[in-house]
């Protein structure tokens, strides 16, 4: 197991925070049950000379303890979700590492305005780390790591559930192959190819069907750019499947249904759909956090538009593994995903160097909320038309069958 660890931590830090090269500030955000990881993760930043390390421990009980006995305003000045230290980091042009692993059997019993209003104390009390983050200006990257608690839910029936998770996140980041740094090199380049492809088409809509009775078509913004992890020095996801885009918030019509369960704030959604109407979702039904959703969409604006549309084949190497993950860095890379909330300035051509208002008048939505939900399926269908008035079959049986022009 410590050989794992090591080649986690390495994979991490040298390819997807590019330290070798760049041995800047760090702050690691991690569960603290995680601890045997993280220590031999901070050795490794040591040797490759970072010389400020923070960290931002999380605790899913402790979590748990704090939103059933607080009220809301002593739980918003909780370093839970007040995440003021990520904007002092940000200051420093710091590298960022996120590790999860949410216990999501702990918050059942969690009134849904609670978990609502955390979340989005976590995400607004950022902002500058958040700018940065979605100008590309700092290097980030988001990982999982097993605790017991998280493991369970994986593994039920698994005799030994954390050595099994810990397995099963090696197998999904190339850890369990000799070299995973030079795998992802290869993997990578796969994604990127995609990508340009994309870009190549031009596409004015796609238009997503399936049995579930998903009928949503989504129009792009004209200068789009559909990007994929891993194309410079960092990795943003770790691991990652997707191409992705985003689309024009004003421009997307129908119905879409959820394809697997979405974990937020550690409570479980379930069997969900949404009716959208010029971009906004106008209708919600769920089998489970119906609640959840409504407060979700109502954390401001503009959060009840949609931000990202991204393409993952549903053989996936982790579809594949035939598990649910309940984590949707995870999850997504298993399936084709939508976001609801903010949208990239950078999948927008020059979108980098725009104003909030200005990326909001081209069609890129502009939220503190930002959530993947799964949309892929085995019998997924994506047809898209180009700005010339053409059809192309993109998605064909839940998988690319976009063809080379």
């Amino acid at each position: 197991m410590r050989e794992n660890f090591e080649k986690y931590a390495e994979l991490l830090l040298v390819r997807c925070l590019n330290l070798k090269d760049d041995p800047r500030p760090l702050l690691v955000s991690a569960p603290i049950r995680a601890i045997d990881f993280i220590e031999i993760l901070t050795h490794k930043a040591y040797e490759l000379g970072v010389k400020d390390i923070a960290f931002d421990f999380e605790d899913e009980v402790l979590k748990h303890e704090q939103l059933l006995h607080l009220e809301s305003e002593n739980l918003l000045e909780s370093p839970f979700w007040n995440k003021k230290i990520f904007d002092e980091y940000a200051k420093k042009e710091a590298a960022f590492l996120m590790l999860y692993s949410d216990d999501i059997e702990l918050m059942k019993d969690i009134p849904s305005d609670k978990i609502s209003l955390t979340s989005h104390q976590f995400r607004a009390s950022r902002p500058l780390y958040k700018e940065k983050q979605s100008k590309d200006e700092i290097p980030w990257c988001i990982a999982i790591v097993a605790t017991l608690g998280y493991a369970k839910k994986v593994f039920p029936n698994e005799i030994h559930p954390l050595e099994a998770m810990w397995n099963a996140i090696f197998h999904c980041c190339l850890v369990d192959q000799e070299n995973p740094i030079a795998a992802w090199e290869e993997k990578t380049a796969r994604i990127q190819k995609k990508a340009s492809l994309l870009n190549q088409y031009h596409f004015r809509t796609l238009h997503y069907e399936n049995s579930l009775g998903t009928n949503l078509l989504v129009e792009l913004p004209k200068k789009h750019i559909w990007l994929g992890s891993g194309s410079g020095n960092t990795i943003s996801n770790m691991p990652t499947e997707e191409v992705f885009t985003s689309p024009n918030r004003m421009g997307v019509n129908g119905v879409v249904y959820s394809a697997r369960p979405l974990v937020y704030g550690g409570s479980l959604i379930e069997n969900f759909s949404f009716r959208v109407e010029n971009g906004k979702i106008v209708e919600i039904e769920a089998e489970q956090g119906k609640e959840i959703l409504e407060d979700m969409i109502h954390n401001d604006e503009n959060a009840c538009y949609f931000g990202e549309v991204a393409l993952v084949d549903y053989d996936s190497p982790i579809s594949n593994m035939n598990l649910i993950f309940y984590e949707t860095l995870y999850d997504e890379n298993a399936s084709c995903h939508i976001a609801i909330g903010a949208g990239f300035p950078n999948c927008y051509e020059d979108g980098v160097h725009l104003s909030k208002e200005e990326l909001l008048e081209a069609g890129i939505n502009s939220s503190v909320v930002h959530t993947d939900f799964m949309v892929g399926t085995s019998d997924l269908k994506i047809t898209g038309t180009t700005w010339d008035g053409e059809e192309y079959l993109i998605f064909e049986n839940g998988n690319f069958a976009l063809k080379e022009r």
